[in-house]
């Protein structure tokens, strides 16, 4: 797997330059940025596609990829060095999912815009679908949009989204293996001044079929803290998982991994090795991921027969 360093240097040396600066406690206190925001019109697509092998029963999503905004919106009103934060995007997350793709010749599906604009992860009745304010700073192009405004965006960039990641799976069915969902995210390493432990995260509803084999693997990592269920829950009605997995009935989990642990391409081929290995097992050895099963949400029942499941 040592072939991804390459993959990952491609990404540029502004990453690498960030994370080697920081050091110490600093990494815990700030949020790091990477000075990728680009503007531009993101041509007749909202996401961009992997291809891979359809017939291994897995698909690699990533909701927040990008920072990008078509100029038509004019940055939102943001200064440039805002959308180079984790409100617009999930630092690192892009390369951690394109290497674990490659690594394991999965197919992925990754969004090409901001957050900002409109938040694939959230569903259409989330009051956090466009944010207003996000981490205390207002978005000036996001205040007092009309409906037209709004679903505008949603047919542009939302739909588009989800529609590809729709195709994917059926594209999967007919492979004659049912995918398992894995999304990648990424998380800042403290919050209101408060450091975060973890290096990584499982995040998971009710189904435990992938998310708990995951969580195994993970924690047999030397001096790697994963948590359940943090630094977020996975237990959000509408999110990306929740219409594509709980809905359907298909195994899936979503990966957080801290944003300092993967600004520099050494730092994402690690974790994209890190997941490969641990991905590539459970997809061999744990039963049932293949099969379309209905375990309900903690969130109201949706969808199915619910199947009862105890954490422990």
């Amino acid at each position: 797997m040592r072939r991804n360093l390459g993959f990952f240097r491609r990404f540029g040396v502004a990453a690498a330059k960030v994370a080697g600066q920081l050091k110490g406690a600093r990494i815990a206190r700030r949020e790091l940025r990477l000075d990728t925001f680009v503007q531009d019109d993101l041509g007749e697509k909202p996401y961009r596609t992997i291809e891979g092998d359809a017939s291994l029963g897995l698909l690699i999503l990533c909701d927040h990829a990008e920072n990008r905004i078509p100029q038509a919106y004019g940055a939102l009103g943001l200064k440039p060095e805002d959308l180079h934060r984790h409100i617009a995007y999930d630092l690192g997350a892009e390369g951690v999912a394109s290497g674990l793709a490659e690594s394991l010749g999965a197919p992925a599906v990754l969004s090409r815009f901001s957050r900002l604009l409109i938040d694939p992860n959230r569903g259409l009745d989330d009051p956090t679908l466009i944010m207003q304010i996000s981490d205390g700073l207002v978005v000036p192009g996001n205040v007092g949009l009309s409906a037209v405004q709004i679903n505008d965006r949603m047919a542009r960039f939302y739909r588009p989204y989800h529609e590809a990641i729709d195709q994917a799976i059926e594209a999967g069915i007919a492979a004659g293996k049912s995918p398992v969902l894995l999304s990648v995210h990424s998380f800042t390493q403290a919050w209101k001044g408060v450091a975060r432990p973890w290096a990584s995260g499982i995040l998971w509803d009710k189904d435990p079929r992938f998310a708990l084999p995951l969580l195994e693997g993970l924690r047999t990592i030397p001096d790697v803290e994963v948590g359940d269920n943090v630094p977020y829950s996975g237990q959000l009605k509408g999110d990306t998982l929740y219409r594509h997995g709980t809905l359907r009935g298909l195994a899936h989990a979503l990966v957080e991994v801290r944003q300092n642990l993967i600004l520099s391409a050494e730092g994402q081929w690690e974790w994209a090795h890190h997941l490969a290995s641990v991905v590539g097992e459970v997809l061999r050895s744990a039963p049932g991921l293949h099969e379309i099963e209905h375990f309900g949400s903690n969130t109201g029942l949706c969808c199915g027969p619910a199947k009862g499941y105890a954490r422990g």
